[in-house]
């Protein structure tokens, strides 16, 4: 059975528009889900509200949203009042400019969604933004509001559909600046960072999300599963000692270089015999200006 669409509307790219829909592409399905139980009854619990002051649990009837004014104070606001706030993105994804999708930096990017044609009718001129944007190589910027809230998203062909991809707000996003200052600069010996190139070269592949697997979740599976045939569940795994500080770091890069098959030497070539002179990110900025 098809996913139910996340959201109903059009596409426009200046005088043309197309019904659409918008799919979530990636899914919480698989994920382990435990509820709340009453461990004297084994009845599942229900969550209620209750009254703040009074205590006494309050029926749905009687829940309403209500925005702070004040202290204690509230304004009253009904569900269809907020049902009936609609913008133009509220119903329509308006194609306000182009860019590169490598532009965007990937810190702004947030979740994912497919887009297709909502009806016949629509697939023609669907196609044909697709095709254009993927002729000149950019992605579409609109906005929409989903969840009530507007966000802003970039839109890019994809196969025979199109990926909609919702974007943080600036507000929203952490200056690296603020948190990298603080990494201080150190000098670093050349001959170290060819050792670690090295073991790279030795770990490159294809990107294959299939391989990827929650371990986590396959071992909260495993407890699951004996439990269910009565069986004692899996004994917790003493903790992995910590790490220590690597003492010589030129020797520990050779000695994982030469763990990945890299030559008696470590590095796959004849040892160096003088050690490169050392640099710093610095440096490398200043001969790469």
């Amino acid at each position: 059975m098809a996913p139910r669409p996340a959201w109903k509307g059009y596409l426009k790219l200046s005088l043309v528009t197309c019904a659409v829909e918008l799919t979530n592409a990636t899914t919480q399905s698989e994920k382990v889900r435990f509820h709340v139980i009453n461990r004297a009854t084994g009845n599942m619990v229900k969550r209620q509200y209750v009254d703040s002051v009074t205590g006494k649990p309050i029926r749905d009837e009687d829940e309403v949203k209500g925005y702070e004014t004040g202290a204690d104070e509230y304004l009253l606001i009904e569900e269809d009042e907020i049902e009936a706030v609609e913008i133009e993105s509220s119903h329509t994804l308006n194609l306000e400019g182009f860019v590169s999708k490598s532009d965007i930096d990937q810190v702004y990017l947030d979740s994912p969604y497919y887009m297709t044609p909502a009806d016949e009718v629509s697939e023609e001129a669907f196609a044909v933004i697709r095709d254009a944007m993927a002729d000149k190589k950019v992605s579409g910027l609109a906005r929409i509001v989903l969840y009530r809230r507007e966000r802003p998203v970039v839109i890019e062909p994809l196969e025979e559909g199109m990926l909609l991809t919702t974007l943080r707000y600036d507000k929203t996003v952490r200056r690296a600046d603020d948190v990298f200052d603080d990494v201080k600069d150190v000098r670093i010996d050349k001959d170290s960072v060819e050792l670690a190139c090295g073991i790279i070269d030795r770990r490159k592949m294809k990107f294959d999300p299939s391989k990827f697997e929650d371990k986590y979740e396959d071992a909260l599976m495993d407890l699951i599963e004996a439990k269910k045939k009565g069986k004692k569940p899996p004994t917790a795994k003493p903790a992995a000692a910590q790490p220590s500080n690597v003492v010589n770091l030129f020797d520990a890069l050779k000695k994982s270089l030469a763990d990945e098959g890299g030559g008696k030497d470590g590095s796959g070539k004849a040892s160096p015999g003088k050690r490169g002179k050392s640099s710093s990110r610095s440096d490398k900025k200043h001969k790469s200006a």
